[in-house]
């Protein structure tokens, strides 16, 4: 049976990176990218004797796209891998796209391919060490607007939550990547009967274009840069690594768990914490 794997995001950055690690592990890769050039690059660069790569333009919040990528995959074979790294940060648009770039796409996507997932299929969806930083507060009302993200009253029910707060980017950004977390435990529950699994991985700052635009512009960025323990940011092949062992055989036992990937920051942020209130 040919074995397929989707990558989104994967132009450039994290997704790019995760490309390169699924060659070899599936028949079929199918590159996933808003971006048609990049991602065309890509697929050319590593198609090779064990994979073929195909490129796929894909806008997650769009529906009908998002379902066109499921089709073409349960037309290429079994469903084995899928590493979801599309996404924007707090610079790139206001709270409302990043909502539903960021949950609405990921849960879109997970509902799409969850008819296709067996034995043996493991997915990981990116999130951000944004919402171990940001949206930790318990707020049952935030909690169960993100955790109904295809309803159509997300977006009023998420700034009821909120209040005042709800539209700036860097909360929506948290709140949604905490969504995503909390995706993929209830998911994990969802499709584990069925011998599949789903994680989530939370990077901290990572050197990728998209890392250094936020770095650039946000000066709690370099704040948390000083404080991180491992004194550097990350590099798009060390999140590719751990997302590439997740969705491996290796990683068999391991779903509906979120991976801290972000050099040490919220510990060292915890521990101020901790220390200021002593």
């Amino acid at each position: 049976m040919t074995s397929v794997g989707i990558i989104t995001g994967a132009g450039r950055g994290i997704g790019e990176a995760c490309a390169a690690r699924l060659v070899g592990v599936v028949d079929v890769l199918l590159l996933a990218d808003l971006d048609q050039a990049s991602v065309a690059a890509r697929a050319a660069e590593l198609t090779g004797q064990v994979t073929k790569c195909e490129p796929f333009v894909l806008d997650v919040v769009d529906a009908a796209a998002v379902h066109a990528l499921a089709s073409r995959a349960a037309a290429r074979g079994t469903l084995r891998a899928v590493i979801h790294a599309a996404g924007i940060s707090p610079t790139m648009a206001d709270w409302r796209r990043i909502l539903n770039v960021d949950l609405v796409g990921t849960a879109r996507l997970v509902d799409a391919l969850r008819p296709l997932v067996t034995e043996g299929t493991a997915i990981v969806c990116f999130a951000s060490m944004a919402a171990h930083l940001s949206a930790q507060e318990p707020n049952p009302a935030a909690d169960a607007a993100i955790d109904d993200p295809l309803a159509p009253g997300l977006f009023d029910a998420y700034l009821a939550a909120l209040g005042n707060t709800a539209r700036d980017p860097g909360t929506a950004y948290a709140w949604a990547k905490r969504g995503v977390q909390r995706l993929v435990r209830r998911e994990a529950v969802a499709i584990g009967t069925r011998g599949a699994r789903i994680c989530s991985v939370s990077p901290g700052m990572v050197d990728t274009p998209m890392g250094r635009q936020e770095y650039e512009q946000q000066p709690m960025m370099k704040v948390l840069d000083d404080i991180t323990p491992l004194r550097r940011l990350g590099r798009a092949d060390e999140l590719a690594a751990v997302a590439a062992f997740l969705v491996s055989d290796d990683a068999s036992f391991v779903t509906g768990a979120d991976v801290l990937a972000d050099g040490g920051a919220v510990a060292a942020v915890s521990g101020l914490l901790k220390s200021r209130w002593q």
